[in-house]
């Protein structure tokens, strides 16, 4: 008779018509978890009820069949700590329920039904962790390359639109807006992506909403989409700088707190609308990049729309080539090469040909500034302070800044 009752204690209690009861447990524990499926706890319950009754440790295929349960919940985007409440809460409820047959005033024998049942919740949720941990890094990784692809075709221009239309969609991508495209040059290598990418999402997301922003990376580089204007979908572009300036600000003000990177340089393109709006915002931003460098801009955000005179310039480079040869070459002359001249002119026309402020700006007395003045007029036959001959000038020195010229010889007319 005791050898009948110890092999009827051994058996699983599900063998012994207890399914409903386990059911109600099941239940009873998604409910506490917001509503998390039944469905992901398997074979739990079953085993945890083993535990209670024979102290049966989970064999391996049972908890490998607990971390495919974890997978699949991060893969339906259920939070961990929603799963992890459905175990622990089906645990409570099964234990406080325990049928009759696992009752037993014998304080040994329930310390020892604990200890099983813990044993396997701690190897359960472990295990439920890791798998949800591992799927987790899984989708983080297909989402990274899918938006790597994605980034990188937007800004080529030349992919199929239908079906980019339904690429961009789960990203939040309307490809019908005005957008523009913002680039974050580091002065050295690109640091930590992963860093970088989190601090610029968290402050534009913050800014602009999660909608119509994708942040990237591309060629070392730091990208950022995002809408023209986010308040109105359907409104036209800014007639004015106003919103790209805002939006490399708003770049520039979260990577200077990066530990690495700095000093960082923002350049936005002008806002476009559709597919091929985005690539042509990316470019103007890329030129505006190289510009800057060549132009030696100091500015930390610098707007595609500030540099249009440039590209209208290099648009004709043989003509932009003969006008600074003929205009600027005889400063070479000049003791001290051609440099000191080229920038005090430089200066002198961003002040509004004010000697005193261009003294200020390129740190030189007024004296200098006035000496370095009448040698470009006797060099080049040019006067700045003429009228009739100021444009021609201030068109050699805009065409010499955008072609590097003297630090890099004229590039060959012919």
């Amino acid at each position: 008779m005791a050898d009948n009752k110890a092999r009827r204690s051994q058996r699983p209690v599900v063998a012994d018509g207890d399914e409903q009861w386990l059911v109600a447990v099941a239940a009873g524990a998604s409910r506490d978890a917001g509503g998390v499926p039944v469905a992901l706890l398997g074979d739990y319950l079953p085993l945890l009820a083993d535990a209670a009754i024979t102290g049966r440790k989970p064999k391996r295929a049972e908890l490998d069949a607990v971390e495919a349960l974890g997978r699949r919940a991060a893969e339906q985007g259920i939070s961990a700590g929603r799963v992890v409440q459905l175990y622990l809460s089906a645990a409570r409820r099964l234990w406080q329920d325990l049928p009759e047959v696992v009752r037993s005033r014998d304080r040994e024998a329930v310390r020892a039904a604990a200890t099983a049942v813990l044993h396997v919740v701690d190897d359960a949720v472990a295990t439920l962790a890791e798998g949800y941990a591992v799927a987790r890094r899984d989708l983080v990784r297909r989402e990274e390359a899918l938006r790597r692809e994605l980034i990188d075709d937007l800004l080529r221009g030349d992919s199929d639109l239908g079906a980019l239309v339904e690429r961009a969609e789960p990203f939040g991508l309307d490809l019908a807006r005005v957008h523009q495209v913002a680039l974050a040059a580091p002065s050295r290598r690109l640091p930590d992506t992963d860093a970088a990418i989190s601090a610029l999402e968290a402050v534009i997301f913050d800014r602009l909403g999660d909608r119509d922003v994708l942040v990237a990376t591309k060629d070392g580089l730091l990208v950022v989409l995002a809408p023209a204007d986010a308040s109105n979908p359907d409104s036209a572009p800014p007639r004015r700088s106003a919103a790209a300036d805002d939006l490399g600000h708003l770049m520039h003000d979260q990577l200077r707190r990066l530990p690495r990177g700095r000093p960082w340089q923002i350049a936005v393109g002008r806002p476009h609308p559709g597919l091929y709006g985005i690539a042509r915002s990316y470019e103007e931003a890329r030129e505006a990049l190289t510009m800057a460098a060549r132009l030696r801009v100091a500015s930390p955000v610098v707007s595609a729309r500030d540099l249009l005179i440039y590209r209208v310039l290099l648009r004709d480079q043989p003509a932009i080539v003969e006008l600074v040869h003929a205009v600027l070459s005889p400063l070479t002359g000049a003791r001290g090469g051609a440099e000191p001249l080229v920038t005090t002119l430089h200066a002198y026309f961003d002040t509004g040909g004010v000697a005193t402020e261009t003294a200020k700006l390129i740190h030189i007395s007024v004296r200098a500034v006035t000496y370095r003045l009448e040698r470009v007029r006797t060099l080049t036959g040019y006067d700045p302070a003429d009228p009739a001959h100021r444009f021609t000038l201030q068109a050699a020195v805009l065409g010499a800044r955008a072609l590097d010229w003297p630090e890099r010889p004229l590039p060959a007319s012919g």
